[in-house]
């Protein structure tokens, strides 16, 4: 685990935070740095925190202790407008715009750089043009939301927030819904991207072997324990990566780097 944080341009940080509903705390002490130019997962069994802990960054909830910062600022001082150019947000979930046609959907993630009135300029259509290609959505422009699959309309979500550019990108299990060939597709995007275009990228996944696979570091969270940040191997070699999935019907082997389920 790293001992000091420096936050910079496109870091997202959190500090001593404290995460839940209502009154119930799901996590504490939660610190964690999310810095441009890597892809993070965010692995934990069910229940432990994993959605609630990405809606707080978001600042779509409130914190019940700590601060989230955004480049050094307050995420929950900041308007609804100011958090959307720092941020962008996909869900888990079919979004309620069944009417929406897919391309619709992804140029709405241009709305915090449009005017007033929404007008797009040609930097917008090629932000939109460049979200569907990335996500594979391409095909999918013309599509009804009410039209498509749950796979189909989670590459729109996804679409949508890569229109949006934005330092941060959380996205909420971005695979759930996608076969495994588009779930490895998908995160090798999410993956150049961060690198690429220096983009601090954080996601929640169940897909233990894409995240160790596919990406430069892992949050691990556990009930009752702080959050861990680190490689992917040394999640693995230290046997941290064994502690958060102790009793859940998987075996992980800090030795041989390998997984199995319990018959």
């Amino acid at each position: 685990m790293e001992q000091a944080m420096t936050a910079g341009h496109g870091t997202l940080e959190a500090r001593n935070l404290a995460v839940g509903h209502g009154t119930r705390a799901l996590l504490r002490q939660v610190n964690l740095l999310v810095r441009p130019g890597g892809l993070t997962a965010l692995l934990g069994p069910n229940g432990v925190g994993k959605s609630t802990l990405l809606r707080t960054l978001a600042g779509l909830l409130p914190p019940m202790a700590g601060q989230v910062l955004a480049d050094g600022r307050n995420m929950h001082a900041m308007t609804a407008a100011e958090r959307a150019r720092h941020i962008a947000v996909v869900l888990t979930g079919r979004p309620p715009v069944g009417m929406l046609d897919v391309e619709t959907l992804v140029g709405l993630g241009r709305q915090p750089w449009t005017d007033r009135w929404g007008r797009r300029r040609a930097a917008d259509r090629q932000a939109v043009e460049r979200a569907l290609e990335r996500a594979g959505a391409e095909a999918l422009r013309h599509r009804l939301l009410d039209t498509c699959s749950d796979g189909e309309c989670q590459k729109a979500l996804i679409a949508r927030a890569l229109a949006q550019d934005t330092p941060v990108l959380l996205l909420d299990e971005p695979t759930a819904f996608l076969d495994l060939p588009n779930r490895a597709a998908i995160v090798r995007m999410l993956r150049d991207v961060a690198r690429k275009e220096g983009k601090a990228v954080l996601f929640s996944t169940h897909d233990l072997q894409i995240a160790l696979d596919l990406c430069d570091r892992l949050v691990l969270l556990r009930a009752g324990a702080d959050p861990w940040q680190g490689a992917p191997g040394e999640a693995m070699a230290s046997g941290r990566l064994a502690e958060v999935f102790e009793g859940s019907g998987v075996v992980i082997d800090p030795r041989s780097g390998t997984h199995r389920f319990v018959p």
